[in-house]
């Protein structure tokens, strides 16, 4: 198995979960998401990211709004709906829960190694 692949596979699990945190801040635009991701080692490209918002706005859990910019054409923010809200609480949930899980799956594998090499 390549370790690359796998770790690239790792973070777009969790890339929906990450984006719906941003937005969850307030009206943000794709440039800022992106560069928070990419600062977060979520190495994310536009080709990537538009399509998913799309994908997301046509479930119903963010919409968007343009607005006029000084230096450019209008920019399109993004903001969660009531139901994106409520979707990213229940993630939440999903994260904490399976966090503690891997947690218990690494903390035990580290005592059994420990216990291997005493």
């Amino acid at each position: 198995m390549d370790l690359e692949n796998a770790q690239v596979q790792m973070r777009k699990g969790i890339l929906e979960f990450c984006i719906l945190h941003i937005i969850s801040r307030g009206e943000v635009y794709a440039s800022e998401m992106l560069e928070e991701l990419n600062a977060a080692k979520i190495l994310v490209v536009e080709g990537t990211l538009y399509p998913l918002l799309t994908r997301l706005k046509n479930s119903g859990l963010l919409d968007y709004k343009w607005v006029e910019s000084s230096s450019g054409p209008p920019r399109k923010y993004y903001v969660l709906t009531d139901t994106g809200r409520l979707f990213l609480d229940n993630l939440n949930l999903t994260w904490q829960e399976l966090a503690q899980s891997v947690q218990t799956i690494v903390s035990h594998t580290e005592e059994i190694k420990s216990k291997q090499n005493s």
